[in-house]
């Protein structure tokens, strides 16, 4: 709260003494004829149930010097400047994503509560979602909308495309959801834990149209070193594991980052993978700055709207219930 004119508030004193002194000078002058609705009351309670509208006036009187010194109220508020990164996750769900070399899921479990924490953590990005195997489509466009992502995300599953590791294909369908950007920062995240082996669209091919269109192509190769158990439904004998050989095509996804001036990551357990996300968090920075200010409402017209109000309640008992003549 502050006072825009405060040399207002000396007259309060002035004008509150002011109707009081009428007051007193209308309590000795007798009235030579009464019009009064409480003429049945005795001459003193009538006289004291004045007191009332002097009240009135002297409340009206006191609402309308403090209108006058122009009380205003401040609300702090926070503006946002800029603009955030706009990051498409091209997740791979190719069936070997079913290796639980990534304790305490596989990899694609991990993988999924992973790209759910990062997501929460970009607030002010807009986030879409690729998945690929033998082909890749769009889970979800670009969005700020983070819980219904972070409900999509949680919802891909293996057997939504056909099988395979189309490298190439899911650089490519991310890339497209980015092309209409206007961002200043277009970043594609791609997560796989293969080598590219189908898919129309080689991932050389795929790099090169990224760094035409200045995305930034970040690639993460998920899983151990050497061997990776992989459960195996067996129609006789039920689940079992088979012990099967990690191939990562790290040269391929490496050769992508360094086209598009993105970086390569390994990731060989759920901690390493959580390592990886947290340093691109801190490598693409939104360019969002919070500014807070403050804006002051003057609350002058509300209490002369109540002043006028009591001074008419005020002049109809004047001319009513208290009414007389000289």
């Amino acid at each position: 709260m502050r006072w825009f004119w405060p040399w207002f508030l000396l007259l309060l004193p002035v004008l509150v003494g002011l109707v009081f002194w009428r007051r007193r000078a209308g309590v000795n002058r007798p009235a030579t004829l009464g019009l009064s609705t409480v003429a049945w009351l005795p001459a003193r309670a009538r006289d004291r149930t004045r007191i009332v509208l002097f009240a009135l006036y002297a409340v009206a009187m006191t609402l309308v010097t403090v209108a006058l010194a122009r009380p205003q109220r401040g609300f702090r508020e926070n503006e946002l400047s800029g603009r955030g990164v706009d990051i498409v996750i091209a997740l791979d769900v190719s069936t070997s994503m079913r290796a639980e070399d990534f304790q305490p899921d596989n990899r694609l479990g991990v993988a999924k509560t992973m790209a759910q924490a990062f997501i929460a953590s970009r607030t002010h990005d807009r986030i879409g979602l690729v998945i690929f195997a033998g082909t890749a489509v769009t889970q979800c466009p670009l969005t700020l909308q983070h819980e219904v992502l972070r409900d999509l995300v949680g919802r891909v599953d293996f057997g939504m495309v056909e099988d395979g590791t189309a490298i190439g294909s899911g650089l490519a369908t991310a890339l497209n959801r980015l092309r209409g950007s206007k961002a200043k920062s277009k970043v594609v995240i791609l997560l796989t834990d293969g080598d590219n082996n189908r898919g129309a669209i080689d991932p050389g091919t795929a790099a090169e149209l990224a760094k035409a269109l200045g995305v930034r192509v970040h690639t993460i190769g998920v899983g151990t070193s050497g061997i990776a158990p992989m459960p195996v439904d067996d129609p006789v004998f039920g689940l079992r594991y088979d012990r099967v050989p990690v191939r990562i095509d790290e040269t391929t996804l490496r050769a992508i980052a360094q086209t598009t001036g993105g970086r390569y990551f390994r990731a060989r357990d759920a901690q390493g993978l959580s390592a990886v996300y947290r340093q691109i968090d801190q490598m693409e920075k939104s360019d969002v700055r919070s500014a807070a200010y403050s804006e002051w409402r003057d609350r002058g017209p509300e209490l002369l709207t109540g002043a006028l109000l009591l001074l008419a309640v005020a002049f109809a008992l004047s001319l009513s219930v208290w009414a007389r003549v000289p």
